[in-house]
């Protein structure tokens, strides 16, 4: 915990510097600021956003997170969306959230491509206004999706220390009831991002941006992103303040839940699976959500005002660390339920189903020696344990 605060602490220095930097030297760029010309329709930038826009930065080192993020969250996404719909039997709030974070993360996922092909290309966006908007629609309704479904199932793993006895049932109902208001809470938060434009034709260098390059009219700035600056300024308390509040109220309680509530044996076990997730959590904001989520409000409270943030390319940077999270994610899967990692195991050995459970019921039936690490049945024939 001191160390995740020690870079919470360095991360707010850096960005108060930049602020600091950005009043003192208004001239020193424009933080991708563009001014329309109103007859060809064509955007100007400065120097500072042209050096930018033609970067390594932005170029390579941009696509190459999304490379990855892409070759790793596809197949790890299917593969879980596959184990909670196909392969596990016994349904839980756990598994309902994890599905639904699974399809979060997929249906970010497959868009990538296009993002990658967009930095390659020089930052020149050649698939129209229209994919443009989707591409940014679902890259940020996967990040406060994510937040939201990781926030219930922070709340139910707390909710199963320290109520083992409720009804599954009832529970299942309320699972499915959350996650379908958090899929409506996301396809209406996400809709004012398909309200305004989000591209913008550029003079030099000779591209079309998506996203990157805010059009403002140089008197009357606030008007400009007026839209852009409420919008991240509510989803910031709704899509990730709230629901950080939720996650770190339900794992104090947690912990003190599995101090309390179980007995001197399992209360270590317990404990140590806690404190795995809490951490495996942690890592998963402070790499993808808290960056990107602080930036987003310095960024739009900056342009508001018509200050410079002379550290857009950080910015820039945070927002693709967040999409990481498609692909930290099944970690959490992986802290939270044993059986998932039980059928992760028995999918990528092509085990079926019924030759899983023929193995269960054979081992259950003979007895285990932990001197040979083998079962053995009554007959004295032997089996190994290990697969």
């Amino acid at each position: 915990m001191a160390t995740s605060r020690l870079t919470n602490v360095v991360f707010l220095c850096c960005a108060l510097q930049s602020v600091a930097q950005t009043v003192a030297d208004p001239a020193k760029g424009r933080g991708f600021i563009g001014y329309e010309d109103k007859n060809s329709g064509h955007v100007t930038v400065d120097a500072t956003t042209k050096e930018i826009l033609e970067s390594g930065l932005t170029t390579v080192f941009l696509p190459i997170i999304y490379i990855i993020v892409f070759s790793v969250g596809l197949p790890a996404n299917i593969m879980a969306l596959w184990v909670f719909l196909f392969r596990t039997k016994k349904k839980h709030p756990a598994t309902i959230y994890m599905a639904n974070l699974a399809l979060c993360d997929l249906l970010f996922v497959i868009w990538i491509p296009l993002k990658i092909a967009y930095h390659f290309n020089g930052n020149n966006w050649i698939y129209g206004e229209a994919l443009c908007k989707v591409l940014i629609g679902f890259f940020y309704g996967n990040m406060y999706c994510s937040i939201l479904f990781i926030a219930c199932l922070s709340v139910q793993r707390y909710w199963v220390v320290a109520h083992p006895f409720s009804q599954v049932k009832k529970n299942n109902r309320i699972a499915i009831l959350l996650s379908l208001f958090i899929w409506l809470f996301i396809w209406v938060s996400t809709t004012p991002l398909y309200l305004y434009r989000q591209t913008a034709k550029l003079t030099d260098p000779d591209i079309t941006t998506c996203h990157d390059v805010s059009i403002v009219d140089p008197e009357n700035v606030f008007e400009s992103v007026q839209h852009s600056y409420y919008y991240f300024m509510i989803m910031a308390v709704l899509g990730f303040l709230l629901p950080s509040v939720v996650i770190i109220a339900a794992y104090t309680m947690l912990l003190r839940a599995v101090g309390n509530s179980m007995t001197d044996g399992n209360a270590a076990k317990n404990r140590k699976k806690a404190v795995s997730l809490i951490i495996t959590v942690l890592v998963v904001f402070l790499v993808a959500f808290i960056p990107s989520n602080v930036m987003l409000v310095v960024h739009y409270a900056l342009l508001s005002n018509g200050f410079v943030n002379n550290a857009y390319g950080f910015y820039i940077t945070t927002l693709c660390l967040a999409s990481l999270n498609s692909t930290l994610d099944p970690f959490i899967y992986y802290f939270v339920s044993e059986d998932f990692r039980d059928h992760v195991k028995n999918t990528l050995l092509c085990r079926s189903s019924r030759t899983v459970e023929r193995m269960r019921v054979s081992f259950s039936s003979m007895k285990y020696s932990k001197k040979t690490n083998t079962y053995m049945s009554d007959n004295s024939t032997t089996q190994t344990s290990s697969c």
